[in-house]
């Protein structure tokens, strides 16, 4: 092998392991990946950003955008109302929302589908009594099984398409990915609904809603400050610094007939007034005894709550009560301390607790260190508590606002969509331009307005493909591709084509499975082409398994986003996506082999 080519393997054997060990973002690797590849010399400078304008990362770009026009104008919600009554049978909710979801991500993004629905399935598993491990996991899977329906539905079709465009000069068409998509969508969410979910360990299906999980109640309790207290005249953050060993949060104030809570931090605290405090019984103690306040004695409490009707010091008044889900990479808080971020100073929101795969955090939650999939409940004032969430990159884990959503305009951005899909799919538009430019028209029109235009696409995955692509290239230019497909066409020698093809998609799989799934697709569309023009076969059904494959992450949580997206709010463990993940993988590979040698002949 020659140096570039041993540089490049090398490199992308790298990228691989540092994927897989998760310790710095898939972006920040990637990056660092092109700027160490450009340095060696293997690829020029002048190409070393030209993946940031191809036309895959435009298009995938482009279709963020288009799906929060979809979001803004009630077009998501409209059919979400079809399932937030509670379904009496698991499989009906099931098919309800997985159904739904697969269908949402055939015209958006399945990452944007899967996060609109979430808080319709959360809600409705809490009507139903059900557990929302029975539910969020088949949705998940049922939006990736739907993005694999049409080009733009997810980042590896866009990518595969726009590979081929490069080689053929004719990329795949917006719907050249139906047939055997939609076969194995449909197979998929069958399994899914009637026997798939039955493979989530009986211990999550049975494990608490998210209501029982933050029982906050059990650990708020309401302190009065007397007169000559060293309370009297201190701020909130005076108050828990001077207490800062019993980890008690001031979560708000009583005084009078007012509750203040969202607004508290900024008062000072005066004799009479009641502090809400959220600790366990020992932290709670400690800070009474700490600043001499008084803790009602149980009759006087009990008169208390007798004369006047019982109200949630947590709900009245301005505050109110959320809980949200940190996304993989796009959230800053991911690595932090809510110590280190000031949340309420910077914010004005408290956070009042945590829980990671299902289980609460019961420690010192100033030094909890944030990480994906970790699900956070959040206090503050009503009125702006979505937009901190929003600012924090976190996905609110409750029902959207129907009264802010743009119904209006509903029609006309659907109108705006259709016209740029089949422009594209007559012909008359490049897909990329078509979609850049539908795009633009609802940014124009104010459906999606400015400031949210940037906040909309998901710059992590952005930067993931127009760094990794250059490297694609240059694996091609160096011969390293062929390298790489010869070693394997040695280890093949006697296979018959449809046994190479099924090995590549199980490669393709299992590469998904712990990497990024666009990195996969860009890494492994000219293998898949190199390798059908060895054989001298087709190579339309190699890229179309390649798109498949690099789609199909259902054996852990990391493979794909969805799945991570789901892990907190459904309480999984790492090992649970594998069970009902490994026989939906061998099936898909069963009915896509033949659905691929009907449609797209060898």
């Amino acid at each position: 092998m020659a140096n570039d080519q041993i540089l490049l393997l090398s490199l992308l054997a790298l990228i691989f392991s540092l994927f897989i060990w998760g310790r710095w973002r898939y972006d920040v690797v990637a990056v660092g990946a092109l700027l160490l590849a450009t340095i060696s010399g293997v690829i020029v400078p002048q190409a070393a950003f030209s993946g940031l304008g191809h036309p895959a990362t435009v298009t995938v770009a482009a279709v963020l955008i288009i799906s929060r026009a979809l979001t803004n104008t009630g077009v998501v919600e409209i059919a979400t109302g079809l399932v937030k009554v509670a379904l009496p049978k698991p499989a009906f909710h099931i098919a309800a929302l997985a159904g739904l979801g697969a269908l949402l991500s055939t015209i958006m993004n399945n990452v944007g589908a899967l996060a609109l629905l979430m808080p319709v399935a959360l809600q409705s598993s809490i009507e139903a009594k059900r557990s929302p491990a029975v539910i969020l996991m088949p949705l998940a899977f049922g939006t990736i099984l739907g993005g694999m329906v049409t080009l733009i539905g997810t980042p590896p079709n866009i990518i595969v398409a726009a590979y081929r465009g490069e080689i053929t000069g004719e990329p795949f068409n917006m719907f050249d990915f139906s047939p055997v998509g939609a076969t194995v969508a449909v197979v998929g969410l069958v399994f899914v609904t009637v026997l798939g979910w039955r493979f989530i360990p009986s211990a999550r299906r049975q494990q608490m809603t998210s209501q029982e999980l933050f029982k906050i109640e059990d650990y708020v309790a309401e302190v009065r400050v007397p007169e000559g207290s060293k309370a009297v005249g201190k701020s909130l953050d005076e108050l828990e610094a001077a207490t800062e060993d019993s980890d008690a949060l001031v979560v708000g104030l009583i005084r009078g007939e007012r509750s203040i809570l969202g607004a508290a931090w900024r008062e000072r605290i005066q004799a009479g007034d009641i502090v809400i405090l959220e600790s366990d019984q020992k932290g709670i103690d400690k800070f009474v005894g700490t600043l001499e306040l008084e803790l009602p004695s149980a009759k006087k409490k009990e008169n208390e709550e007798s004369e006047k009707p019982k109200t949630d010091p947590l709900h009245s008044g301005d505050g109110a009560l959320m809980e949200a889900v940190i996304p993989p990479e796009r959230s800053w808080l991911i690595g932090r301390t809510p110590k280190s971020l000031k949340l309420r100073t910077r914010f004005g929101v408290n956070l009042l607790a945590a829980s990671r795969q299902g289980l609460p955090h019961r420690g010192r939650l100033k030094s909890f260190r944030f990480r994906a999939g970790d699900v956070l409940l959040l206090q503050g004032e009503e009125d702006r508590l979505r937009e901190v969430i929003s600012r924090l990159g976190c996905l609110p884990l409750a029902e959207r606002q129907l009264q802010f959503v743009k119904r209006n305009l509903a029609l006309l951005s659907a109108l705006v969509f259709g016209f740029a899909i089949a422009s594209a799919t007559l012909g008359f538009l490049s897909l990329p331009i078509a979609l850049a430019s539908a795009a633009t028209i609802m940014v124009l029109l104010n459906i999606v307005p400015a400031r949210e235009m940037y906040d909309s696409i998901d710059w992590p995955v952005v930067v993931l493909i127009g760094a990794m692509i250059p490297i694609g290239q240059a694996l091609e230019e160096t011969g390293a591709t062929e390298v790489v497909v010869e070693s394997f066409l040695g280890i093949a020698s006697g296979f018959s084509p449809v046994v190479i093809l099924t090995l590549l998609l199980i490669l393709t799989m299992m590469l998904s499975d712990v990497l990024n799934n666009a990195a996969t697709a860009v890494v492994m569309a000219p293998f898949g082409w190199t390798l059908a023009q060895h054989l001298g076969i087709n190579p339309d059904p190699f890229l179309m398994a390649v798109a498949i494959g690099a789609s199909c992450a259902f054996l852990t949580p990391i493979g794909h986003q969805n799945n991570l997206l789901v892990m907190g709010p459904g309480g999984y463990q790492f090992g649970d996506y594998w069970r009902m993940g490994l026989p939906l993988e061998i099936l898909i590979v069963a009915v896509s082999i033949p659905t691929l040698l009907w449609v797209w002949p060898l």
